[in-house]
């Protein structure tokens, strides 16, 4: 029985466009293997992967959105390879396109409102063919995406035999709460009289203030978030203030396994016996070969998204300032965004060459490789609701800069704070005078103190970051909202790729499947994959000032993590 279900736009690595996926992507895999069979469930995109795996059909059946009927499928994936219960639902003409939230050329979908209402009414309809017994025993939603769920479960009689089950609401993004005007509210289930002001905020339609009034607890993804909602979250600081009592923060974790310098099959000199420093050296002789940098000066890169909401608009003008006063320092991009940022970062790769460098794409492999092979990471991020990518960095010893907001105050303590617990350096203030004075500190550190260095990156690798620790804090919040959530006393029984498990859910409508799920897959050939063979390297990237070969994107989950080596440091991956 699945005890915990989450509900979700996104996950790791079906359909991925930020930390949303990687959290929704985690979180069930680990609960799983502490004995709490955990799914999830997202839209059933036209994306690659998604495409690229088996996918038996579960249930089928149709909903009512605005006097139209959309037929769709629930179908889980054939193997669970994963490590847990993925599901899809298929709804043909909503979710069937190539994008997840906007279309090829970047515009947003015009009908948005419509798919995750549809998606969500899907789900709700799904859960209502299980025998009560058989019922999740928390639905967990994440985002606006999902966030009408808790609304629609106690207040449209559709779905209120689900009112029991309690519901968990997460914030991952404050700044997207999914508004939209009373003219689509035609778009909702039938729902009680009563229930229109839970809906309302300001005179319009707000999920997330309905799901922060209706849900039986609220997370979000940091302590520090938590608070900064509080003081500013688009209008809702008063409802935040409101429901105090069953909000908490909780920090994400990181997949250790996929995150492993020991094992990581996506950078080309992996960690061996703890020797940082070598470690260190020949990934970052690596980048230094590939975008032109000398080796004696500290590699200080950025990867992310190019919006304005990770701070990325303040970069070229401290880059620009911190090269032009001659202090010797690179500096290396990679991500995708605004055009405005992108055109910058393109003309300083010609304008800069030996000192900086960018890469304007998406690519897992890249990113992985920068992370082994940098001396600093830099985030100068407006909002940043938990980060993860200060955690890869420190887990592959790249020294984190931060800005000191959201879960980057939280997991990133300066150096320079008592208590000799630092962990990378951070800037208050969102001003080029303050990010190129954390900068100052960081090369100077780099090049005059390199014992620290050295000490400091042993330090951060050690750190515990680990998936285990979060899913105790999220037990506990499931269980004061009186979930029945616990361990089976058996340990979970392995899931093998050529036999998938048993569909959660009879079919109770005529679109079921009418094999069971384990001949389905028997039939299916098992997908392959292509593995890098022992020591074979991913080729060079392809970059702004120097066309070279691109990397293959490469998918992690695709690939079965190697075993951990057994070092003092790999004590945190081996929890279980």
């Amino acid at each position: 029985m699945i005890q915990v279900l989450h509900i979700s736009a996104e996950c790791y690595p079906a359909a991925k466009t930020g930390g949303l996926a990687d959290v929704v992507g985690s979180l069930p895999k680990y609960f799983t293997n502490a004995g709490m069979l955990s799914a999830a469930i997202i839209p059933k995109y036209a994306l690659k992967w998604i495409h690229g795996r088996e996918w038996v059909t579960v249930y089928g059946g149709s909903v009512w959105v605005n006097w139209r009927q959309w037929r769709f499928t629930v179908q889980q994936e054939a193997g669970n390879s994963l490590g847990y219960p993925l599901f899809v639902v298929d709804i043909p003409g909503l979710f069937d396109r190539p994008g997840i939230y906007n279309d090829a050329s970047g515009a947003p979908y015009g009908d948005e409102i419509e798919r995750y209402i549809t998606f969500q009414q899907a789900v709700l309809d799904w859960l209502l063919s299980f025998p009560w017994q058989e019922r999740p025993r928390v639905l967990h939603c994440h985002d606006h995406h999902t966030a009408l769920i808790p609304w629609m479960v106690k207040h449209c009689p559709a779905y209120q035999q689900l009112a029991p089950i309690p519901t968990v609401f997460t914030i991952h993004n404050g700044q997207y709460q999914g508004a939209f005007g009373w003219n689509n509210g035609n778009l909702l289930p039938p729902y009680e009289a009563g229930a229109r002001n839970l809906l309302d905020w300001n005179g319009i339609i707000n999920p997330m203030a309905a799901a922060v009034k209706t849900a039986w607890a609220v997370t979000t993804v940091s302590e520090s978030y938590l608070y900064e909602l509080h003081q500013n979250s688009l209008g809702l600081e008063t409802l935040f203030h409101q429901e105090w009592r069953k909000e908490y923060g909780i920090i994400n974790g990181i997949d250790v396994h996929v995150w492993d310098p020991e094992t990581d099959p996506m950078i080309h000199h992996r960690l061996e016996d703890d020797h940082i420093q070598a470690f260190k050296s020949k990934n970052k002789r690596v980048l230094c070969e590939w975008f032109g940098f000398p080796e004696d000066a500290p590699l200080i890169s950025f990867i992310g998204r190019l919006v304005g909401e990770k701070g990325v608009d303040l970069l070229p003008d401290t880059y620009r300032r911190f090269i032009h006063s001659g202090t010797r320092a690179c500096f290396l991009v990679l991500g995708t965004g605004e055009p405005w940022t992108q055109n910058q970062f393109r003309t300083m790769a010609h304008q800069y060459p030996g000192r900086f460098n960018a890469v304007i794409d998406y690519n897992e492999a890249l990113s992985h490789q920068i992370y082994a092979g940098s001396d600093f990471l830099i985030m100068p991020s407006r909002v940043e609701p938990c980060g993860l990518n200060q955690m890869y960095a420190m887990r592959y010893g790249a020294i984190p800069i931060v800005r000191s907001i959201g879960g980057l105050k939280d997991t990133v303590p300066d150096i320079g704070e008592p208590g000799g617990n630092g962990r990378g350096i951070r800037f208050d203030h969102f001003s080029v005078e303050d990010a190129s004075s954390a900068l100052y500190r960081a090369v100077s550190m780099w090049h005059n103190e390199p014992g620290i260095v050295a000490f400091l990156r042993q330090r951060i690798m050690e750190v515990d970051f680990s998936w285990e620790k979060t899913i105790e804090k999220y037990v506990a919040v499931y269980r004061r909202v009186g979930a029945t959530v616990e361990p089976d006393k058996a340990p979970p029984p392995e899931i093998k790729e050529e036999a998938p498990a048993k569909p959660v859910a009879k079919a109770a409508k005529p679109v079921a499947a009418e094999e069971p799920a384990k001949k389905v897959a028997a039939a299916s050939p098992k997908p392959k994959v292509k593995k890098l063979a022992p020591g074979e390297k991913p080729p060079a990237p392809e970059t702004a000032a120097k066309p070279t070969k691109r990397i293959e994107k490469q998918s992690v989950s695709e690939e079965k993590p190697p075993a951990a080596a057994k070092t003092k440091r790999k004590a945190t991956a081996k929890k279980k």
